[in-house]
Parts: C-alpha cells; sequence; structure tokens
C-alpha cells in the first residue's frame, strides 16, 4: 500500500519529528545536564524524606559519558556538605543519596558524635545539628580514616539509619552521578538546596 507524500510529510512535521526532538532533548538533559531521583529511604531525614523527589546536578562534576569512564569537564569538585547521588559500591545498580563528607587526600574520623576532617572539627551547618554514631568498621570511635586517590567518603544525616561509608568503606569517584540541588516534589517539601542544608 503505497502512502500519500502529503499524509506522509503531514505525519513527519506534525508527529514524528517533534516527538524525536523531544526524545533527542530528553536523553540529553538526563544524561549530561540533570536526572531525577526519589527518595527510597530516612537514611537522610530529616533534610530529605522518603517519596522526595529530587533533580540532581551531573554537569558540576562533569557528566559521565555513556558506556565509558570519560567524564565531560567538570564545573568543581564535590566539597564537604554536598549532597551527592552515587552508584552503590556494594549493591550494583542502587544509587545513593548521603552527604559528601571527604575527597582524595582527606582524613575523617568521628569522635563524641561529632566529625573531624583533616583535623578541624566540623561544627557548621548543617553538621551542627547531626550526631554521628560510632558503627561499622570505618566509624569506631577516634579511628583516623584516610581516604586514598580515587575515592571518598560519605555518611547519611540518619546516622541512626544509615548504611555509609562507616560500614562499607570509601566509594570510587567514577561511580559519582551528582549533586542533589533541588526537592521538586512533593510541593509542599519544594526548596533549593544552598550552602549549610
Amino acid at each position: 500500500m503505497m502512502v500519500n507524500r502529503r499524509t506522509w510529510k503531514y505525519w513527519w512535521e506534525e508527529w514524528i519529528k517533534p516527538i524525536l526532538v523531544a526524545a533527542i532533548l530528553a536523553f540529553f538533559i538526563r544524561t549530561f545536564i540533570a536526572q531525577p531521583f526519589k527518595i527510597p529511604s530516612s537514611s537522610m531525614f530529616p533534610t530529605l524524606k522518603p517519596g522526595d523527589r529530587i533533580f540532581v546536578s551531573k554537569f558540576i562534576y562533569g557528566a559521565k559519558i555513556p558506556l565509558t569512564d570519560f567524564r565531560l569537564p567538570k564545573v568543581r569538585d564535590p566539597k564537604l556538605g554536598d549532597i551527592v547521588v552515587f552508584l552503590s559500591p556494594v549493591e550494583k545498580k542502587k544509587f545513593l543519596v548521603k552527604r559528601f563528607i571527604a575527597g582524595p587526600g582527606d582524613t575523617v574520623k568521628i569522635s563524641g558524635g561529632e566529625l573531624v576532617v583533616n583535623g578541624k572539627r566540623i561544627t557548621a551547618a548543617p553538621f551542627k545539628k547531626f550526631f554521628y554514631y560510632n558503627r561499622g568498621e570505618y566509624g569506631t570511635e577516634d579511628r583516623v580514616i584516610h581516604v586514598p586517590e580515587g575515592y571518598f567518603f560519605v555518611l547519611g544525616d540518619n546516622s541512626a539509619n544509615s548504611l555509609d561509608s562507616r560500614y562499607w568503606g570509601m566509594a570510587p569517584e567514577k561511580n559519582l552521578v551528582g549533586r542533589a540541588f533541588v526537592i521538586h516534589w512533593p510541593v509542599k517539601r519544594m526548596r533549593l538546596f544552598k550552602e549549610g542544608d
């Protein structure tokens, strides 16, 4: 059966082409700019609650090119206090959201419920709100952890209910997806994250 040229042109111009363009744009944005995630647990409570939906900036740390280990140029490195999303180092294909504590070359210890990073006790916001329990192999009282090259150390804000670097150690930098920058759902929880959040 022959397809009328006018009919084909109509379908191409009005439907197929716009859908293709939208799909390509969506893929580009999700891969290189920002990606949505849903919070499944209370490990970051009260900062993030189960059911919160967030957008994660992928370009800030250099978005990863699919099917490779190459990254695009980054805006900056992760820093103390960033809420980061990354692939779990112990459960493949599972994404985790935690707070970035230390990167390559840094030292970390938990002392009296507080963080000590590079020998300095961290008491500024948001850390002054949290108590960190001495749990797990890497979270024992006053144990100094040295973060090696190519890795980073993370903790959940809800220290009593978070499986984080205290238990499984460091996460590879190659697993880093990006930085959470906004809660976009539910509406009553909508807000941008800024320093100190």
